[in-house]
């Protein structure tokens, strides 16, 4: 069952259904939808169980109860009548009223969104609505935690590239108020991840994460990366964190203007292994890539991801210089790699790593011109993989293709 079917069950047995925080804000805004759908519901977890066939409970940090479809995960919220959501900002109380067809705003933020048609926002303080919009964030009782998730998020998604700038003074005040809260598990970390990445801004909010402290309690596999300095000469972007952040800025999002979660943790990183071989020997960042799989390999099982997707971007990690020399190169040593279905993914996670350091796209598409004269000679029949001529033993059995 779907998200849809899952919500006209509920409204068919009489409960309330409704779309909530970035769920109804993305509707309102006609933006692609996140990965995961937060709704609302007056059911309880008792009834959700009988109407939904492999719901779940992953804890009340992140939800009563979560369904995985294949519109993506629902989180369900159950209220009673007279309760309300406990929102850490004032933004994230609209919703949308699944039965009436209708968006409520009970907190009168609904100037901002339309004002977010034209522009993104500038400043999360401004996002809350109003000046006061802090304090009452700060009295709801919500975590640290999500405080700073949720700022992020909404920084990645409706922000602009200065959108953290007056941040740290506005969030001080607010965060002393907060209660502690507990270290987010991992399916609220990578659910928070993977909302993070494909989004239209994933830097503004990891800028945002680091300067409030968060990233390196989350994640202390990439807060390394601000410690570790680059070549001016080759990377004048700055640090490892900085050209990270900077690849993300050069995506190109897919169809209906969503954004490619596995070249996304890719980009993300990409470099995770240039912390570790900072200091080897006499070559800095010498086998960068290879030590950099594994890492990444280690940081998304620590989250918890699917293994079909820790392999893909261990795969891209692991060879993500490879397209560099790729012209250069005998077919030997790429024959294998570029056979992969996820080379085009390589070859983009190239493209943006070198934009992002403002080389220039020469050598780009040079080496993308010898990946396509590969895919070429491969549907020829009188050519071998390499483009020499094949003999007629060779084209009737194919010997020379492999």
């Amino acid at each position: 069952m779907n998200i849809a079917g899952i919500c006209s069950s509920l409204a068919a047995g009489g409960y309330s259904v409704k779309f909530r925080s970035f769920s109804a804000i993305d509707k309102y805004l006609r933006l692609p939808a996140l990965p995961v759908i937060w709704l609302e519901t007056n059911a309880d977890i008792a009834v959700l169980a009988k109407l939904i066939e492999g719901l779940r409970f992953p804890g009340v940090e992140i939800a009563d109860g979560a369904v995985d479809t294949a519109d993506g995960t629902g989180y369900f919220q159950c209220l009673e009548m007279d309760e309300k959501s406990n929102n850490s900002f004032p933004l994230l109380s609209f919703s949308y009223n699944y039965q009436k067809r209708y968006f409520e705003d009970p907190q009168g933020v609904y100037p901002l969104l339309k004002s977010l048609h034209k522009t993104r926002l500038s400043s999360l303080p401004n996002a809350t609505g109003s000046k006061s919009a802090g304090s009452r964030a700060a009295g709801s009782n919500v975590s640290r935690y999500r405080f700073i998730m949720d700022g992020a998020l909404i920084l990645a998604r409706y922000g602009s590239e200065d959108g953290n700038h007056h941040v740290s003074a506005e969030l001080s005040g607010v965060l002393e108020n907060c209660s502690p809260g507990l270290l987010p598990g991992p399916e609220m970390q990578r659910t928070f991840l993977n909302c993070l990445l494909v989004s239209p801004r994933p830097d503004v909010g990891l800028e945002f994460l680091k300067n409030s402290s968060l990233l390196a309690e989350l994640w202390p596999e990439l807060s390394c990366f601000n410690d570790v300095d680059h070549s001016k000469e080759f990377h004048p972007e700055g640090n490892v964190w900085n050209h990270t952040l900077e690849t993300f800025r050069h995506r190109k999002p897919g169809s209906h203007g969503v954004f490619d979660l596995r070249l996304s943790l890719g980009l993300l990183l990409h470099d995770a292994g240039k912390p570790i071989t900072a200091s080897y020997g006499s070559r800095r960042f010498d086998g960068h890539a290879e030590a950099g799989a594994w890492a990444a390999k280690r940081f998304l099982e620590r989250l918890g991801y699917e293994p079909s997707l820790v392999n893909d971007v261990f795969y891209l990690v692991k060879n993500h210089m490879l397209p560099v020399a790729l012209k250069r190169l005998p077919l030997t040593k790429t024959k294998e790699i570029m056979s992969s279905p996820l080379f085009p993914t390589l070859m983009e996670l190239y493209r943006c790593d070198e934009s992002s350091s403002f080389k220039g796209l020469d050598g780009y598409h040079e080496n993308s011109a010898a990946y396509q004269a590969y895919l070429k000679n491969l549907r020829n029949p009188y050519r071998s993989a390499d483009g020499k001529k094949m003999g007629k033993r060779e084209m009737y059995t194919g010997s020379a293709k492999f």
